[in-house]
């Protein structure tokens, strides 16, 4: 098996069982309808450890780009496979997310509500702030990519690393997923996004590529400095780029947190006009 073909097929496997459990808990009429976040976490976290364990023998089972970019800033990965990994992840997004339609195709017609279709492909906020829910992705991939290199620095019993790996993808849906849906991988929002918007699914609706930019540039910069911030934290290899990064990330937080700070102020204004009202 190829490199590409491994990366399709992880990925793949990865969207149909991840995406496969959104389905199940959000769409009309199926067995598993309303089991709710905890069920669609473990259900991711099955999902990566089932398509690590398909395929990183004969790739590494990056099956996502962020991990791929990651790696490859701190030399652990070739710059010139990079292209390749990542069409061969986004392709098998593509390809699971039709998979997961086919699994369920009495349901979208069951389901009214075209957000819920939606959110069985892509990722969406609990509360649309794009600069907050980039932060959130940001956190959530940081803590990914850290947590990988962490698991590879530990000897486990042979074939329990796949397993490891799955339940730090758990540990992340519970913690922070809550405020995006954490793709924490550009390929599973943007394959499964692509498909959304190419299927026939009956009053599907938008397919939000106006958010689409979130669940790309936040676990592609998330990915990148957990690598960089691990490198140096472990190694002392405080590089140029891991300075620069640094300093982009500390703006961005200050940006975000300014702005939600404002929005707090202006709504506590207007709770407090209104109380005033009502007293006179």
């Amino acid at each position: 098996m190829s490199e590409f073909l491994a990366e399709l097929i992880g990925t793949m496997i990865l969207i149909i069982l991840g995406n496969g459990v959104v389905g199940g808990v959000v769409l009309k009429g199926t067995k598993s309808e309303g089991a709710g976040w905890v069920v669609i976490t473990i259900g991711w976290g099955l999902g990566v450890a089932m398509g690590v364990y398909a395929v990183g023998n004969v790739s590494g089972a990056h099956i996502n780009p962020a991990v791929t970019l990651g790696f490859a800033a701190i030399g652990e990965f070739p710059w010139a496979k990079v292209p390749m990994y990542i069409s061969a992840q986004v392709l098998g997004a593509i390809i699971g997310a039709g998979i997961v339609f086919c699994n369920y195709l009495p349901h979208w017609r069951a389901t009214d509500d075209p957000g819920a279709k939606l959110g069985v492909f892509s990722t969406d906020p609990a509360i649309r702030s794009p600069f907050s829910n980039l932060i959130s992705e940001i956190i959530g991939t940081f803590v990914l990519v850290m947590g990988l290199l962490f698991i590879g620095a530990n000897e486990f019993t042979e074939g329990l690393n796949p397993m490891i790996v799955g339940l730090l993808i758990v540990a992340i849906g519970m913690s922070l997923g809550g405020a995006t849906g954490y793709a924490i991988n550009p390929a599973r929002d943007l394959g499964p996004r692509i498909a959304h918007a190419l299927l026939p699914i009956p009053g599907k609706g938008s397919s939000d590529w106006g958010y689409s930019w979130v669940p790309l540039a936040g676990p592609v910069l998330g990915g990148i400095y957990g690598a960089l911030f691990y490198r140096a934290l472990f190694t002392g290899d405080y590089s140029v780029f891991f300075w620069l990064l640094s300093a982009v990330m500390i703006l961005l937080l200050i940006a975000a947190a300014s702005k939600e700070l404002k929005r707090g102020h202006s709504s506590t204004e207007e709770v407090e006009e209104k109380m005033v009202g009502d007293d006179s």
